[in-house]
């Protein structure tokens, strides 16, 4: 979404702030905002001025013309204030059929005028300039403001001239209040631009007394460019229009939305709807609530929203999660109806989305019961058909009806049968069973039949008239620049070639693979740019054999060396997207830009259209996927892949060329000529951005020159006025193919509250931008508008098969496409193929949307707080084990961090640090010293004391076993410690083994074996390592989550000594620290610390 309402004190907060201290504003950020929370005290000692001045209240909800419907209150104190708040604070109010709830105020001081001191300014934005409209009456009956204020228009990238503003604007005021005004209004200019409004209008602004007053101002934001003016904003919310409240769960997706890469919406219009939307794409999305309007049930339409941009399984559930919360919370008699639609997807995978959707309909299947919910579902796209059988399977298991339809089905269709206007087929369509049914040779016929010539290409004939595509409408200035880009070459042939900007390795495949089965001779890509890495090569496949494409760090060396590419396809993102097109603008060899990014500023793309414009460059975006010419060249991800392609029959050039403001929607265009008529010949999707790069005329008068094509399709939407050009164009013979037109968002009108849809110009500020109208406008031009985007079809079968009948497009055989290969990676995602996998690893899994532990989620890891010690035992054993277990890993952790700088790990790590290495150098050395003889003995000991205990062996009688094999027992002795000085670490680890664990027999063996080697020398004592080793054996034999059999592996494989080692490597960055901290230089060992012991002589 780009523009965007504010309140007026979050309007006026951004104009006092930002207006600078040279204008004379008066009352500067004196207004106080009011909700049912506020406290009136608080207030008035924050605002002093609300208890001496006498003042004006409003609600603050984005109302028009509240002076008109009695909601102002003026010329009051401060308990007037309060009253007339208290008496309509969380009341109901009607405005026309809207109804809505007045929560939020504002109070200003009162500005006592005349009337004659009111004046009216407002600024908009159009395509290719800013109007200021300034009128020297203002006020609640100023009426039409557009034929009596004077305007004066700004072209895009030019500056405000101030001699114009007291020319043009300000003529019919007097001196002194041109004086003030003058420098008022260029500031205002230069706020708004500078800090992308897109609307502002201030009625009145009353000059009095030589102060200006700015006393009620509307105005939008553009949302995209918060990236740009957060600071000079501040924090901002975007209320909802008045009539639709703000629900905790839009602001939950709104959120989602904000911290994905993909798109998700949500608007709820009525939660006690019966009809619930779950679709994927932002043009399919507004074509389904039209339908829903359509056919009746607009009153009962519950949510409008979307989700697209290949969202996550877990984002996609989550999103569905919350609908079906909605959905279910207040049961009907008459059940309800839960639509999960969408068009052919370019690049989402499907199975993926609906897998994160199955879940929530899993976990939601009582509540769907109860509330009688019947489910209908269509998509298409990649990996579709997994997706439908996904979503088959559950339905068998959920207890509700789940009616699964694909691409054999018209979008819309399954609107009708969730309202019972069409009935439900009783065997649903059988769609392919996977992707390499197209891939590996299967028909391809469609199920179910199509028409012949819906199966063939064609050919031009040259008898037929293609219209005088060089006739333009006088004074039709968009229809003059459309006519001067169309009259280059085609934008795309066989031989186009581009340079891609950004690693987009699954698009560049995937244009590849669509060169290869147009038989093209060379790869269209001949290129990459990607300015975060150095010059270097990336493999790609041609067909069966792999080919080297170069990827290059700056842009000016892959012009140079690559000076055929005439077209750059843009994936920089957002914010580096201006920088790059602008780059690309220099290169004399760029004749298209396609930029993919959404979300990019309107006064940017602004920017891009007029230096492309003077360039004679055309752009195609913002906000695509792209376009496609069959059998030449396709953009990025357009068409979808390759089963898309060509079930589609994008191989090869049909007769038919559509323009599309949606991407998504452009891919079911595809489908849905490819089985009315022969196919496509071009096709393009502009963007959903307010102001495209290229406009729908752009491409028409194109498709008007070109022979090949003999049908235009254009799908338009609510927004914007570019669709009069094309009834102009048509009543003035400057178009004379056929052309098939239909404006979505026709549901707009019938709901009781504005609705922005998900294409950020999808939103009409006047009825003529309406969709109704203006396929109204479309019909009466001579244009062949359907009923409703779900007889579009019908309509495009109809107007084909006239041209066939009057051979304006005649048939040919198909001929059978070049076969592509499946990539290893989709084949393996479709469960095409199997391999052995290299590595197994059973103790952590990162691949979904959370990283689990044993299979236990990170996230409970941290709810239950089981702390190192539990993750231990998930990572190491594999279990859950009781806390006490836990604990002593912790408690032996801490035991063993560190022994002081003498012993040999440290002392290696401390010479290793102060000759310069790194971090992990210093730690390894440290770390290589460990064995029998330092730290290595828990294992050691585990094992000997518990094979003498096993085998029954005395006390006295395993010491004298070991005495005989001439081996120390491992885990008793100790240079320092002795009976009379006992190492705290074992008392400490002793009393707490004593007391938590169940049973210690192990341990209280080798206490006995102490009580025997002590008895020879006092410190033969059972130290640290012997200890944690026999606790260790208690603990994997007593605790119960270990079988006799694991607790003996464990010891054999060396578990105990991963304790030593967890525990010392603690220690020894410590040591690394302590030595760069102390500024330590190289060691070198004294020489009288060392006894040289050489030979007195050698022999040679």
């Amino acid at each position: 979404m780009s523009a965007k309402a504010i309140s007026e004190f979050t309007s006026k907060t951004i104009l006092c702030k930002n207006i600078g201290d040279d204008v004379i504003l008066s009352n500067k950020l004196k207004f106080a905002s009011v909700d049912r929370s506020t406290n009136w005290d608080e207030l008035a000692v924050k605002y002093p001025w609300l208890q001496t001045e006498k003042l004006i209240v409003k609600p603050d909800q984005l109302i028009k013309r509240r002076g008109k419907l009695g909601l102002i209150k003026i010329n009051t104190d401060y308990s007037g204030v309060q009253q007339w708040v208290a008496d309509r604070m969380m009341k109901e109010f009607s405005i026309g059929e809207t109804k809505g709830i007045l929560k939020q105020f504002i109070i200003e001081p009162f500005v006592a005028h005349k009337q004659e001191e009111e004046f009216y300014i407002c600024i908009h934005s159009s395509r290719e300039e800013n109007t200021i409209l300034f009128h020297h009456e203002g006020g609640v009956d100023i009426g039409d403001v557009d034929s009596k204020a004077n305007k004066l228009p700004i072209l895009t990238g030019e500056n405000i001239d101030s001699n114009k503003i007291t020319d043009v604007l300000l003529n019919n005021l007097n001196k002194e209040n041109r004086r003030l005004l003058e420098p008022f209004i260029f500031a205002l200019y230069n706020l708004y631009t500078s800090l992308h409004f897109t609307y502002l209008e201030i009625n009145p602004l009353v000059v009095n007394d030589g102060k200006i007053y700015v006393l009620d101002l509307a105005a939008k934001l553009d949302q995209c460019a918060e990236f740009v003016c957060a600071r000079q904003w501040g924090p901002v919310e975007f209320p909802p229009p008045f009539g639709r409240e703000a629900y905790p769960e839009e602001a939950y997706i709104a959120d989602l939305d904000a911290k994905s890469g993909a798109s998700l919406k949500l608007t709820i219009l009525n939660p006690n709807g019966r009809i619930w939307t779950m679709v994927a794409g932002g043009g399919a999305s507004v074509v389904y609530s039209d339908t829903i309007c359509d056919l009746g049930g607009a009153s009962e339409l519950a949510n409008y929203g979307e989700y697209s941009g290949a969202p996550s399984e877990q984002q996609t559930y989550d999103y569905a999660r919350t609908i079906l919360s909605l959905m279910t919370r207040t049961p009907r008699d008459d059940g309800k109806v839960l639509i999960i639609g969408g068009g052919i997807a370019n690049f989402t995978n499907v199975a993926a989305t609906f897998k994160g959707i199955v879940r929530a309909l899993k976990q939601f299947q009582t509540p769907l019961r109860d509330n009688k919910v019947s489910i209908f579902v269509r998509r298409g796209g990649p990996n579709y058909q997994e997706g439908l059988r996904v979503m088959r399977e559950v339905g068998q298991h959920l207890g509700v009806p789940v009616h699964v339809f694909g691409t054999e089905t018209h979008m819309t269709a399954i609107v009708g049968m969730a309202l019972g206007k069409t009935p439900i087929p009783d065997q649903q369509p059988n769609a392919p069973g996977h992707t390499a049914n197209f891939l590996l040779g299967a028909s391809s016929n469609y199920a179910g039949g199509t028409p012949r010539t819906s199966r063939t290409s064609s050919f031009a004939d040259g008898n037929q008239a293609n219209g005088d595509a060089g006739q333009v409408l006088n004074g039709a200035n968009v229809l003059q620049q459309a006519a001067k880009r169309a009259n280059h070459k085609p934008m795309f042939t066989n031989k186009t070639r581009c340079i891609m900007w950004g690693l987009q390795s699954r698009a560049v495949q995937g244009m590849l693979d669509f060169d290869f089965v147009c038989s093209r001779k060379t790869p269209s890509v001949a290129a990459m740019v990607y300015p975060f890495s150095g010059d270097h090569k990336q493999k790609f496949y041609w067909g069966h054999k792999e080919i080297l494409i170069p990827v290059y760090k700056n842009m000016s060396d892959a012009m140079t060396k690559h000076n055929d590419a005439d077209v750059l396809i843009s994936f920089a993102s957002l914010r580096s997207a201006e920088e790059s097109t602008i780059e690309a603008m220099k290169y004399e060899q760029i004749r298209t830009i396609a930029i993919i990014a959404e979300g990019i500023p309107e006064s940017t793309t602004k920017k891009l259209n007029k230096l492309a414009q003077e360039k004679n460059i055309s752009i195609i975006g913002p906000a695509t996927v792209g376009g496609i010419k069959p059998g030449c060249f396709k953009i990025g991800n357009t068409g979808g892949m390759m089963d898309n392609i060509l079930s589609s029959k994008l191989y090869r050039a049909g007769s038919v060329a559509y323009v599309s403001r949606s991407g998504g929607m452009s891919n079911e265009l595809n489908n849905i000529i490819s089985r009315t008529t022969n196919g496509v010949c071009e096709g393009v999707a502009i963007g959903g951005d307010r102001y495209p790069g290229t406009t729908f005329m752009d491409h028409i008068l194109r498709y008007q020159n070109d022979m090949n094509v003999k049908m235009i399709v254009v799908l338009g939407e609510v927004g914007g006025t570019e669709e009069y050009d094309i009834c102009e164009a048509i009543k003035s013979g400057t178009i004379t193919k056929p052309v098939i037109a239909w404006c979505i968002g026709t549901c707009a009108t019938m709901f009781t509250s504005e609705v922005q849809f998900g294409h950020a110009g999808a939103c009409a500020n006047q009825a003529s931008e309406t969709a109704v109208v203006k396929n109204q406008a479309l019909a009466a031009a001579g244009a062949h508008v359907p009923c409703s985007f779900n007889e579009l079809n019908t309509k495009i079968r109809e107007v084909y098969n006239n041209l066939v009948e009057l051979r304006v497009v005649v048939p040919k055989e198909e001929v059978p496409p070049p076969t592509v290969p499946m990539d290893y990676s989709w084949a393996r995602e479709l469960g095409l193929i199997r391999k052995p996998a290299s590595f197994m690893s059973s103790i952590s899994d990162e691949r979904g949307q959370e990283l689990l532990y044993a299979g236990m989620p990170i996230s409970q890891v941290f709810k239950d707080d089981i702390g190192i010690g539990g993750v231990l035992g998930l990572l190491w054993f594999q279990k859950r084990l009781p806390e006490y277990a836990c604990k002593f890993f912790e408690h032996c952790l801490m035991m063993t961090a560190d022994h002081g700088p003498a012993v040999s790990g440290a002392h290696n790590t401390i010479v290793c640090a102060r000759a310069g290495k790194d971090l992990v150098s210093c730690l390894t050395s440290g770390l290589l010293t460990i064995g029998d003889r330092f730290g290595g003995a828990l294992d050691g000991a585990a094992r000997q004391f518990s094979a003498a205990y096993d085998k029954g062996l005395l006390p006295s009688e395993f010491v004298n076993e070991m005495r005989k094999k001439h081996q120390l027992i491992m885990g008793i002795g100790h240079r320092v410690k002795s009976l009379n000085n006992p190492d705290q670490r074992v008392v400490i680890l002793k009393e707490f083994v004593k007391t938590n664990f169940p049973s210690t027999p192990l341990l209280d063996y080798a206490l006995e074996v102490e009580k025997v080697t002590t008895a020879k020398k006092p410190n033969l004592i059972l130290n640290v390592d012997g200890f944690i080793g026999v606790a260790f054996v208690d603990l994997l034999r007593g605790c119960g989550c270990f079988t006799e059999e694991e607790a003996r592996e464990y010891v054999q494989i060396g578990a105990l000594n991963g304790v030593f080692v967890l525990g010392r490597s603690m220690g020894f960055i410590g040591h690394y620290l302590d030595q760069l901290r102390l500024k330590q230089g190289l060691y070198r060992h004294p020489w009288d610390d060392i006894s040289y012991v050489l030979p007195e002589d050698y022999s040679s």
